[in-house]
C-alpha cells in the first residue's frame, strides 16, 4: 500500500494485470493488511462527498479504480514462511489453469502495447514451459538481492553481441555472491506457471533465509520441464520498492511523469539540487 505518486504500489500491479486481460486476481495478504481489501472496495460515501466538494480529479481517480474490469479475491498467509508457500495458497483458486504470479513490491512500467506481462504470457503459451520468468539485466554487484539465472538463447547459443531477449533457463541461484552468480540476468517479479509447479512446491524444504523459496521449487522442476525467461525491453522499466532508497526513486520518477504535480516538482528539484 506504499503510495507511488498518487496510487499505492498494489494498484499499479492490478492495473498491469487488467491491461494483460487478466479477469480474476487473488491477493495473498498477511496480518494487519486489511487496507488492501479496503482500497479496492467501492466507497459510495466518499464518492458522494467528493462530488459535493467538486473534487474533479479525485472523482476521476476513484471512478477509474472502481470501474476496473476484474474480480479481486483475498486469502491470508497467516505465518510468513516464504514466497513458495504464498504461491501454494493459490492452488484451489487457479483450478488447473496456467496462472500469473506478480510480486507486490515491483512495478513494471510498460510504455508499449502489449505490455510486458502480456508478452510474458504469450511467450509462455508459445513455449509451453512449466515456468516463464520475467528477467532483467542488473549490475553484477546487486546479484545478492535476486534470483539469478544460468541461461542459453531460446533458439541457439548466446551471442555476446546480439540477444533475442528469450532464453532457456538451465539453473537458478537464489541471491548469490558475485563469485557464485552465473550471469547478471535476474528474476524481476513476474512469473507464469503451469499448475505442476505446486507438485514441486510440496517437495521443497526451508531454504535461504529460513523460508520456502519459489526459486528452489523452480530449480527442482527443471530436469523434467522447460523453464524459460523473457528479458525486459528498453521501454519496459522495472521499479523495485523493496528498500527505502529504491522506493524513493520510484516515487520521484512517477511524480515527475504526473501532469499535475510533475512540472512543479521538477522545478523544485532543480532549485534544491543546483
Amino acid at each position: 500500500m506504499l503510495p507511488v505518486a498518487k496510487k499505492p504500489v498494489i494498484q499499479y500491479i492490478v492495473e498491469d494485470l487488467v491491461d494483460a486481460s487478466i479477469k480474476e486476481i487473488l491477493i495473498i495478504t498477511g496480518k494487519n493488511k486489511r487496507a488492501i481489501d479496503d482500497h479496492f472496495d467501492k466507497d459510495p460515501i466518499l464518492l458522494e462527498d467528493l462530488k459535493k466538494r467538486n473534487k474533479v480529479a479525485q472523482i476521476c481517480d476513484l471512478e477509474a479504480l472502481e470501474n476496473l474490469s476484474v474480480q479481486i479475491f483475498y486469502v491470508r498467509q497467516a505465518v510468513t514462511t516464504g514466497l513458495a508457500d504464498a504461491v501454494y495458497l493459490a492452488k484451489k483458486f487457479v483450478n488447473g489453469e496456467d496462472f500469473v504470479v506478480t510480486l507486490g513490491d515491483t512495478i513494471i512500467d510498460s510504455q508499449q502495447n502489449p505490455n510486458h506481462l502480456l508478452r510474458l504470457i504469450n511467450f509462455h503459451k508459445e513455449t509451453q514451459a512449466l515456468c516463464t520468468l520475467s528477467a532483467e539485466r542488473i549490475p553484477i554487484e546487486h546479484c545478492n538481492r535476486y534470483g539469478i539465472m544460468s541461461i542459453k538463447e531460446y533458439n541457439g547459443l548466446i551471442s555476446s553481441k546480439n540477444h533475442t531477449g528469450k532464453y532457456i533457463v538451465e539453473d537458478l541461484v537464489e541471491k548469490p555472491s558475485i563469485e557464485e552468480a552465473p550471469s547478471n540476468l535476474a528474476i524481476c517479479g513476474r512469473y507464469v506457471f503451469k499448475t505442476r509447479i505446486f507438485d514441486y512446491i510440496e517437495k521443497i524444504g526451508f531454504g535461504k533465509g529460513g523460508e520456502k523459496q519459489l526459486t528452489d521449487a523452480i530449480r527442482l522442476s527443471r530436469e523434467n520441464n522447460k523453464i524459460v525467461a523473457l528479458e525486459l525491453q528498453n521501454n519496459e522499466i522495472r521499479f523495485d520498492t523493496g528498500t527505502f532508497p529504491l522506493y524513493a526513486k520510484a516515487f520521484v520518477e512517477f511524480c515527475l511523469k504526473d501532469e499535475e504535480i510533475g512540472p512543479e516538482l521538477k522545478a523544485h528539484l532543480k532549485k534544491i539540487l543546483l
